[in-house]
């Protein structure tokens, strides 16, 4: 089964592999900087669960459940604990 953007916990980051949705959510989504091949990360979850908030080219972004679900990950980025990214910006 591949992987979307919503199966990222918090912490976690993994490559933008396709955007698999409508056509004007897709224009939002890549004018936001969700491309192919982009890294992102989970920063955060709304206390009851959605949104999540996503780090993506330097700006971070809050995107509810359905919306994650079109977006599929490929790889991801591991980081030595207290070394990554999300570390860094807190």
């Amino acid at each position: 089964m591949p992987r979307t953007l919503w199966s990222l916990n918090v912490g976690e980051s993994a490559y933008i592999e396709n955007l698999a949705c409508r056509k004007d959510l897709r224009r939002l989504l890549l004018t936001l900087g969700f491309c192919p091949g982009a890294s992102v990360l989970c920063t955060g979850q709304s206390p009851q669960g959605d949104p999540k908030a996503y780090l993506v080219r330097g700006a971070v972004i809050a995107l509810r459940r359905e919306d994650c679900e079109q977006v599929f990950l490929k790889g991801h980025e591991p980081d030595a604990p207290g070394t990554g990214l999300l570390h860094r910006i807190r």
